[in-house]
């Protein structure tokens, strides 16, 4: 996950990746702001007040003319990345394909992030500094890392392998990811974590015999990583500080599969049958969240987001942990993916093709959402 840096901590991190950048990347400017609009349906929560907006819009409010998804959130809600085949969102119009686009919902413009199509979904600091994505570069996968204030690029040192499964740490240091060999099905799974600091050294958090998806998190200090064994069904978290990792924190009986690691390090989602479990690392012990799908955890830990296996009631909830009181995200079908959930559970980015969550939406496609609570 993510947490916010203090600003000398930003400064290093963005003077570590223009270097990088000149080093082995091409610069790519980011297309001009569009002129202002008014967004017909962003009466409900235009002025960050309680309510939800269709986003995936272009400036003056014209609908996308392709579906949307993927979305991810900063800390304080005011950016939002997400992935879209639509052709509308900017002026600089693609000839199609999906691409990664940043929404201000300060100054309600987009922003396309380069002219790659994203193999997954895009990953955003929790300062909104820096985002990256997966993308097929020629027979491999690498992960591209944009500098949102100046659009310049790096690429993660794969060296001959594919990279995938970015998780960034919150002001955009660290950079969790899997890398695999194509070639040599025999090399397993290596997670790492790049320190753009430290001349973009890589870090060998575990180093698995299979492909299986490990779903590296990371925390906004980058100094754990939680990530799954797919074969074993565990749950495990590393330390940076003293390169030890800990036991399957489901224990010896369930199997478990990890959703998202809190800010601090200190909360674990993880899913163990029809169930989600929120682990404390200090305590060893684990909140129960019974007959729910953990969807993500806000940067504080305290707001869960879930969707019901009931489908005859919301698609998603956000749930305050402390209270044990639930809020409503959305009534009609809709899904949403790590990091979709602002701090102190104040916005929620989801994606749905429903027609009837805000008025006006008639392009019948897959459009992007935020519920704000306040």
């Amino acid at each position: 996950m993510r947490r916010n840096a203090n600003r000398s901590t930003t400064r290093r991190v963005r003077a570590a990746l223009s270097a990088a950048v000149a080093a082995c990347a091409v610069t790519v400017a980011l297309p001009a702001p569009a002129s202002a609009g008014t967004t017909a349906e962003a009466g409900a929560a235009g002025a960050r007040g309680a309510g939800v907006e269709r986003i995936s819009v272009a400036a003056d409010g014209t609908q996308a003319d392709d579906n949307s998804g993927g979305a991810s959130i900063t800390h304080d809600g005011r950016r939002i990345v997400f992935s879209s085949s639509a052709k509308n969102l900017t002026p600089d119009a693609t000839t199609g394909g999906e691409r990664v686009f940043l929404r201000d919902q300060r100054t309600r413009q987009n922003e396309r992030m380069g002219n790659l199509a994203p193999l997954q979904p895009p990953v955003i600091s929790g300062d909104g500094a820096y985002l990256g994505y997966a993308h097929q570069w020629m027979d491999n996968v690498r992960i591209r890392q944009y500098q949102v204030s100046t659009g310049r690029t790096a690429s993660l040192d794969c060296s001959a392998y594919t990279c995938d499964q970015p998780s960034l740490s919150a002001d955009g240091r660290y950079t969790a990811h899997v890398i695999r060999s194509i070639r040599q099905p025999s090399f397993g799974q290596r997670i790492e974590v790049q320190d753009w600091n430290n001349g973009s050294r890589n870090e060998t958090v575990a180093v698995l015999d299979h492909t299986q998806p490990s779903r590296p998190s990371i925390s906004g200090d980058g100094r754990h990583v939680a990530y799954q064994d797919g074969r074993t069904k565990d749950v495990l978290v590393w330390d940076r500080s003293d390169g030890t990792t800990s036991d399957p924190i489901e224990g010896p009986s369930k199997e478990a599969t990890v959703v998202q690691l809190s800010d601090d390090g200190r909360k674990v989602v993880y899913l163990s049958g029809s169930d989600t479990y929120v682990h404390d690392m200090s305590s060893g012990t684990a909140q129960l969240v019974p007959n729910v799908r953990g969807v993500a955890i806000d940067p504080t830990g305290r707001h869960l987001l879930y969707a019901p296996h009931d489908t005859n009631g919301p698609s998603l909830i956000l749930r305050d942990l402390q209270a044990g009181t639930d809020e409503t995200v959305s009534n009609q079908p809709a899904s949403a993916g790590t990091d979709a959930v602002s701090a102190e559970g104040r916005d929620v980015v989801f994606q749905s093709t429903a027609d009837d969550i805000v008025p006006g939406d008639t392009n019948g496609k897959s459009d992007v959402f935020v519920r704000s609570f306040y």
